[in-house]
């Protein structure tokens, strides 16, 4: 079945994009305003290339309070940190994803301590294991309530003991036990993955396969 997505309501546009774009890698974002500093996250996320190191955040408003601080502080200040999310801290992170009245910290009401940034002014969740500080390259306003973030990421910051070999960025990616999104209040975990080698057209010809 064809969906036009100019002629079904923005509801049935967001389930068919939502529901079937997964896993979706969650961006637990740290800013700092004028109010302090708040946190929130965002599943529409995903690093959108390597030189120079860049991301995109995807930050969406309701229709009845607009956007939420988190996003106010990145389109005011152009700073902010993406943190990773493991499933120990799952419900720290839902927590920060409340609809709590503005000015409100959301990183004191989940309990959770930070660490100073080097190059942006908000910090990063001590217990996250990888956070990216960014500055923002570009705001593209793209509809009345969304906005996409392009970032420029300035630092990384990977706990010591997920480092196999830190000359050459050897992460061990399985005890980062990160989540990611899925749709609604679902969630899918990291740990089921598959090896598969990129082809090479030689390989290929050799092969006879072309």
């Amino acid at each position: 079945m064809r969906f036009d997505l100019d002629k079904v309501p923005e509801p049935i546009a967001y389930k068919l994009l939502a529901a079937t774009v997964i896993p979706r890698p969650i961006a637990w974002v740290v800013t700092k305003g004028d109010k302090g500093v708040n946190a929130a996250p965002y599943s529409f996320f995903n690093v959108m290339g390597s030189a120079p190191p860049t991301i995109a955040l995807g930050l969406m408003a309701a229709p009845d309070r607009g956007f939420k601080d988190t996003a106010l502080n990145i389109m005011e200040t152009g700073e902010f940190v993406v943190n990773l999310v493991p499933e120990r801290l799952v419900g720290a992170m839902n927590l920060t994803s409340a609809d709590a009245p503005r000015g409100v910290d959301e990183l004191r009401l989940a309990g959770l301590e930070v660490l100073a940034s080097d190059h942006v002014a908000p910090p990063r969740i001590a217990e996250s294991p990888v956070a990216f500080e960014c500055r923002s390259q570009a705001c593209v306003v793209t509809g009345p309530c969304q906005t996409v973030v392009i970032g420029r990421v300035l630092a990384v910051h990977v706990e010591d003991r997920f480092l196999h070999d830190p000359e050459r960025a050897h992460i061990d990616t399985d005890a980062l036990d990160l989540v990611a999104r899925s749709f609604g209040s679902e969630y899918i975990r990291s740990h089921d993955r598959f090896d598969l080698p990129r082809p090479t057209w030689a390989k290929l010809m050799a092969e006879g396969k072309v």
